[in-house]
């Protein structure tokens, strides 16, 4: 899809409208078109922002009148903003008796009134791009809030009111407020945490990911709920084809707190694998089968599908790994750790000789410095990134955790038992909690330097492994040379991913801090009360023994959906994790639960 330059003074706005030559946008496709799908829905005209009196009114062409569902209903939005530059975006489906191609009008403008309009620019809107619009408007202002909006003359449609704000340049603020989301199961509930950073302080959000899902009806979820609340994927099955994921998107883009976020915040994206499939990587997907077609040509429908409603300024599509500065004061760099060159994950599974781990074939594999999460070229990019950048931050935007998760061997055992997402009966959530409150005591005695621990006791809880490969977790070597190369930065990782929130100390092979991670929870996908229950009671008793038995660990929460609110100034990067109270209820509200404050 292609991101287009233009930059315009602007006149007289009919004269300006008479004079321009209309010009034609070519789009860069990564897969053919297809079919388009028009929405049974209602047209809306404005934004409760929108001045009815200085809308355009275009006159009709030819006493043209327009038949059928016809306008802007996914909204508008807005992605990777920079000092100068923001890719605005939305999608028109065409009356039915309209051209394919039709063309439409986007206005930009420093006043809500459009009066003090910076660029009116004709834009032709093409079917092999699913009718979606991206425009890259260049020229303008750092730091500056812009509003905007599309219209069509012929049918008079028009979107509702963006906003959307550049990067600040070096001493323009004094800090910098990003919200943080990832992972949004629309069967899973209601997009509240979209409807509350809406309505946040944040200048931008950050999304790491896992933006739609792609599976079947309640594959991952509850029928009866999904249906209750409407919220039933469509198409139901698991998608594939292009027009399949383009399908998906438009379901997601008519949520209305989605595209309420949408309309209020500049967005910076990546994807993670539900974008693609389950548990994705550069050659395969654990939810990708032999019957399901050709791999490369699934992963180049997701992509070309991504790029049509979550545009990147990038130069390959399939490359999204790029860097923001933020005033001197961030460098943001957003990572591929899921398509470009991630090679396939380890599985405790193919290590189980008669039930027990072959714990010296696994830490082979596992310690293999050829194994990638990032791919070699992506790698000397980012290493080269944060070692030359002078900025107070240096964060990464990492789709996967980036600390170390290691649980006691015993209670990794013991997790295995629950593979495919089943809740622990009440015999083994007996044996879990004798176990839990086993090692706790244990590691009470070390820390108190009992001299009658034994030698098996400390085993016990030093004898640790990563909880899940799939994460940075299972790639220590790529880790560790970042690792090496932030030596002497300020380094802060935000994670998606895990649906769980966490805060964590990011530390070298010597235990030697070299930054922090503020991993988010999801915003609407299960954490891992999917796996021990529901009870708040085991919860909280879990989300303490984590803080305990894994030693980097500052902040576990496990049941809760919401997002992170992280403000950057030269002094500190603080993090606050803001938490819905329902997500099967619609309620934009939100509590803070905990914050964190690195120096």
């Amino acid at each position: 899809m292609l991101i287009l330059c233009h930059n315009i003074s602007f006149m007289d706005k009919k004269q300006f409208l008479k004079k321009s030559s209309r010009r034609r946008f070519i789009r860069n496709s990564v897969v053919g078109a297809t079919s388009v799908s028009i929405l049974p829905t209602v047209l809306s005209n404005c934004s409760d922002k929108t001045n009815p009196d200085t809308d355009p009114v275009p006159l009709p062409k030819d006493d043209f009148i327009p038949e059928g569902d016809f306008g802007f209903f996914e909204g508008v939005a807005s992605f990777d903003p920079t000092q100068n530059k923001v890719v605005l975006w939305s999608r028109y489906t065409p009356a039915a008796n309209e051209s394919s191609n039709p063309e439409v009008i986007l206005e930009v403008a420093t006043d809500l009134d459009f009066k003090n309009l910076t660029t009116s620019e004709p834009v032709v809107v093409d079917a092999n791009s699913d009718n979606t619009v991206s425009v890259d408007v260049s020229s303008l202002i750092s730091n500056t809030k812009y509003y905007y909006r599309f219209s069509s003359e012929k049918t008079k449609a028009i979107s509702i009111v963006g906003e959307t704000k550049t990067l600040p340049s070096v001493g323009e603020v004094s800090e910098v407020k990003i919200a943080v989301v990832s992972c949004a199961n629309y069967e899973l509930g209601y997009f509240n945490v979209y409807g509350a950073l809406a309505e946040s302080e944040a200048d931008f959000v950050v999304h790491l990911g896992d933006y739609i899902y792609e599976n079947s009806v309640v594959e991952y979820g509850n029928s009866e709920l999904a249906a209750s609340m409407g919220r039933e994927h469509e198409p139901p099955r698991e998608i594939i084809s292009l027009d399949d994921y383009r399908s998906r998107y438009r379901q997601y883009r008519g949520d209305e707190q989605l595209q309420k976020a949408h309309q209020l915040k500049p967005f910076i994206c990546v994807w993670d694998d539900h974008e693609f499939a389950n548990d994705a990587y550069k050659d395969g997907a654990g939810n990708h089968q032999a019957d399901e077609g050709s791999y490369s040509t699934r992963k180049m429908n997701a992509i070309q599908a991504w790029y049509e409603y979550l545009p990147a300024r990038v130069t390959d599509n399939t490359k999204i790994y790029r860097s923001f500065d933020m005033a001197g004061i961030v460098h943001l760099m957003m990572l591929d750790t899921r398509i470009v060159g991630r090679d396939k994950q380890l599985n405790y599974n193919d290590y189980m000789v008669d039930s027990e781990l072959d714990k010296e074939a696994f830490l082979s594999d596992w310690q293999d410095p050829d194994r990638s999460l990032l791919g070699k070229e992506q790698l000397s990019w980012l290493t080269a990134q944060i070692s030359s950048n002078n900025s107070k931050w240096q964060v990464i935007g990492s789709q996967v955790l980036m600390g170390k998760y290691h649980f006691p061997e015993e209670i990794l055992s013991l997790l295995r038992k629950f593979s495919g997402g089943s809740r622990i009966d009440k015999q083994l959530a007996e044996q879990f909690g004798q176990q839990l409150n086993e090692l706790i005591s244990i590691k009470n005695r070390i820390e108190q330097g009992d001299p009658d621990i034994t030698p098996a006791e400390r085993a016990r809880v030093e004898n640790v492994l990563p909880f899940n490969l799939d994460y940075w977790d299972g790639y220590p070597i790529e880790r560790a040379k970042i690792f090496e190369a932030a030596s002497g930065k300020k380094l802060i990782d935000f994670a998606g991913a895990s649906h769980n929130a966490w805060h964590t100390i990011l530390s070298d092979d010597k235990g030697k801090k070299v930054g922090a991670e503020f991993a988010t929870t999801s915003i609407t996908s299960s954490g891992l009360e999917k796996t021990i229950g529901d009870n708040p009671v085991t919860i909280s008793v879990f989300e303490q023994t984590n803080i305990k038995l894994i030693d980097d660990l500052l902040y576990s929460k496990i049941a809760k959906r919401g997002y992170i609110l992280a403000t950057f100034s030269d002094a500190k990067a603080e993090a606050e994790w803001k938490f819905a109270g329902s997500i099967t209820t619609k309620d934009a509200s939100t509590i803070s639960d905990y914050t964190a404050i690195e120096e």
